[in-house]
């Protein structure tokens, strides 16, 4: 799909029908005269709400109900307000944003409390906002939900779904992908020809869950596919099972290391440049095997992209600082060619500078970028002295008992184009989907979808894969080699995992119970406190103990005192989860840190 359209600025309300057009989204316009926000936002507009005044113009593109989808003209804004009822149709508002200092770009956050405010302000119909700035767009969605309270009239905003930060010039593939899953058909049997089919759909489409869903039956795919295709060392030493376990332990710590890798890359910590076929090839490798030739036997054995590119990024850059220090004498570089035997068993130099056109430059090139992460994850877990290689980093692996050892990992697992295997037995299942499975390179998967840094809450979302994301591959993978578990895990597609949903229920709930506990005097009845504590841990912008200053400070001290303990915390969803409400809570009772 070709954005163009919205480059020229001054013509946005043309992008906006332009883009619905694409669509096959039928709509009957309203304006395409520009108005302020505080205008259109009469109910709900305040000049000291920092996101609010982020907006420029506000243009009322249309309404999307069963008549336009027949032709004929929708109701009047005015008209279906008056009568204040829910209205089946989705109001589509576009929105211009001012330019920001530094080139920051709004925060999803932002983004939703200003789709919010178009919600609660048109609460009768549900609203869509598609969002112009710099060279961007986003589009954000709102569920409808009816209010729980008989006293509240209308609706109110469920979950904010958003597909953020769409570059107009060069979309990213995962955007595309999502834009063209909102196009709709409107004949045959899956054809869409009403408000309600319309509504449904878009909430599919804008689904995070789904995503996850498609995002890790193309990973567990590819999983089964690995373990078929790599040879680790020892494993030469383990029979049938075991051999098997071991070949899946070493293929889900690659994994976990990879996708790792990949979240931080969204925080240009980590060069493009590692991940782009034509920019290995050309610049940085002297020769690198793609292609995947059926029917050859141990194709790729030198396993270069591995090799050369992912195992000094792992054990010899993020797990090395770039100058020593007087904590860490270290320092990134290459083992010596003259000195081998002087760096024999040191993990933390370089390897394989015969496979690098100029291992200068790429050496320059990850210690411009990318950071020493002192933690665990990317520990090399050989033991040269000892003869055991479980990682396999070295250029030269000695014999183990007497049996070589080998470490094979094609570059077509990760380059290679799309191809069919039988993983029938492998997911315990014979059906046409594991029988004639696709598989395709993992850099071509992880390239296929948006990634964020931002965790996704029960109100807000990106319709991109979210951090948690980690603990939920690394659960459910683990779990399909674990003799007691895997087959169950075999024959389903990840739910091992707790939802992010039940997660907030029990951290609001500990939470509360710490505070009822920890606070000495709340000087209210159980019901209305209970109520209080229930609006304090929401995620609505309110703060029911903004005038007791009192009470915000001993809330303050609760929180900075509690500690949380999780004794079967798995991935840490929980902890988590609990860490994020806590500073959530502390954002709403001193927002500008001034105790």
């Amino acid at each position: 799909m070709n954005l163009d359209y919205f480059k020229e600025q001054d013509k946005f309300y043309k992008g906006l029908q332009t883009l619905f057009h694409s669509l096959n989204i039928p709509v009957n316009y309203i304006d395409d005269k520009p108005l302020r926000p505080q205008d259109i936002l009469s109910k709900t507009y305040k000049d000291t709400n920092p996101a609010y005044q982020l907006m420029s113009d506000v243009y009322i593109l249309g309404m999307v109900d069963d008549k336009a989808f027949s032709s004929s003209k929708s109701a009047d804004i005015s008209e279906i307000k008056n009568k204040e009822k829910g209205y089946d149709g989705i109001l589509i508002f576009g929105v211009t944003l001012k330019d920001r200092k530094n080139d920051l770009l709004p925060t999803r956050t932002q983004l939703a409390e200003i789709t919010r405010a178009f919600n609660r302000e048109f609460y009768y119909t549900p609203v869509a906002v598609v969002f112009r700035y710099d060279n961007f767009i986003s589009l954000a969605n709102a569920e409808r939900q009816k209010y729980k309270h008989e006293w509240r009239e209308g609706e109110k905003t469920g979950k904010v779904s958003i597909l953020r930060d769409i570059e107009i010039g060069n979309p990213h593939t995962g955007h595309l992908k999502i834009l063209e899953e909102l196009k709709i058909t409107r004949s045959g049997k899956k054809g869409i020809n009403s408000f309600e089919g319309l509504y449904q759909y878009w909430q599919e489409v804008f689904s995070v869950n789904l995503l996850n869903k498609k995002f890790y039956s193309e990973l567990s795919n590819w999983y089964f596919w690995a373990i078929k295709h790599v040879k680790f060392p020892l494993e030469s030493q383990y029979v049938d099972d075991k051999n098997q376990q071991y070949k899946a332990q070493s293929v889900i710590r690659l994994l976990t290391r990879l996708l790792f890798v990949w979240f931080i890359k969204e925080k240009k910590l980590i060069p493009e440049e590692l991940f782009d076929l034509k920019d290995l090839q050309n610049n940085i490798l002297k020769k690198i095997e793609p292609e995947h030739f059926l029917g050859q036997k141990q194709e790729n054995k030198e396993s270069i992209y591995y090799k050369a590119i992912l195992q000094n990024l792992f054990f010899a850059t993020l797990n090395c600082p770039v100058k020593p220090d007087s904590q860490d004498t270290r320092e990134r570089g290459f083992r010596g060619d003259e000195s081998y035997g002087k760096h024999r068993g040191i993990d933390y130099l370089m390897r394989y500078k015969k496979y690098f056109k100029d291992p200068d430059a790429f050496l320059e090139m990850v210690n411009n970028v990318v950071p020493f992460l002192n933690g665990g994850l990317f520990e090399c877990l050989d033991d040269k002295d000892k003869k055991i290689y479980i990682d396999g980093f070295s250029d030269n692996m000695s014999k183990t008992d007497g049996v070589a050892n080998y470490l094979i990992v094609p570059d077509y697992l990760f380059f290679g184009r799309e191809e069919k295997t039988d993983l029938s037995s492998d997911y315990g299942t014979k059906d046409k989907g594991t029988k004639d499975a696709a598989v395709k390179g993992l850099i071509n998967i992880l390239k296929s979808y948006k990634f964020t840094i931002a965790e996704n809450t029960p109100i807000e979302e990106d319709v991109a894969l979210d951090p948690e994301l980690l603990g939920k591959v690394f659960e459910n993978l683990l779990a399909s080699y674990n003799p007691e578990t895997k087959t169950t895990a075999r024959k389903q597609t990840g739910s091992f995992y707790t939802p992010r949903e039940i997660v907030n229920y029990m951290v609001d709930e500990s939470l509360i119970a710490h505070l009822k506990n920890s606070v000495s005097n709340w000087d209210m009845d159980e019901k209305e406190l209970d109520d209080k504590l229930h609006q304090l841990v929401s995620f609505e912008p309110v703060n029911p103990f903004e005038h007791s200053t009192r009470l915000t400070q001993e809330i303050i001290h609760s929180l900075d005192n509690c500690k949380i303990l999780d004794p079967a915390c798995g991935s840490g969803a929980f902890p988590m989860g609990i860490l994020q409400k806590m500073v959530h809570i502390l954002q709403k009772v001193d927002p500008n840190n001034e105790y």
